[in-house]
């Protein structure tokens, strides 16, 4: 009977949440298990093609506009905002791609002011 009894101790110690802090184990959290958004490759692909054609540029800031449907493609927009030298200026890049394969047809980055 008091053998059970102990057994029956050390399986809920074992099995209890305090036994892992006491052990160094890994918690995870709901924050660290954020899932990553469907933009975030084709904000890495804007980030990359703006870099290409403004290699003396810095990205100082990053917004994903959104993404629509035009004629079968999906358009994925984002504004990146630059700081170059003494000047500040903004790019919207639109990346287009099949649906279904991703397959990238065109990419636009165009500056503007604002």
């Amino acid at each position: 009977m008091l053998r059970k009894i102990l057994i029956g101790c050390c399986l809920s110690l074992l099995l209890s949440p305090t036994f892992f802090l006491l052990n160094d184990s890994p918690i995870t959290t709901a924050e660290s298990k954020k899932p990553v958004p469907e933009y975030a490759k084709w904000g890495r692909l804007a980030m990359e093609e703006t870099q290409k054609r403004y290699p003396s540029a810095q990205i100082v800031d990053y917004l994903h506009v959104g993404r629509y449907k035009k004629n079968g493609m999906y358009v994925e927009r984002f504004k990146l905002w630059l700081k170059q030298d003494n000047r500040e200026f903004g790019v919207l890049v639109n990346i287009t791609f099949e649906p279904v394969t991703e397959r990238v047809k065109n990419i636009t980055v165009v500056e503007t002011d604002r």
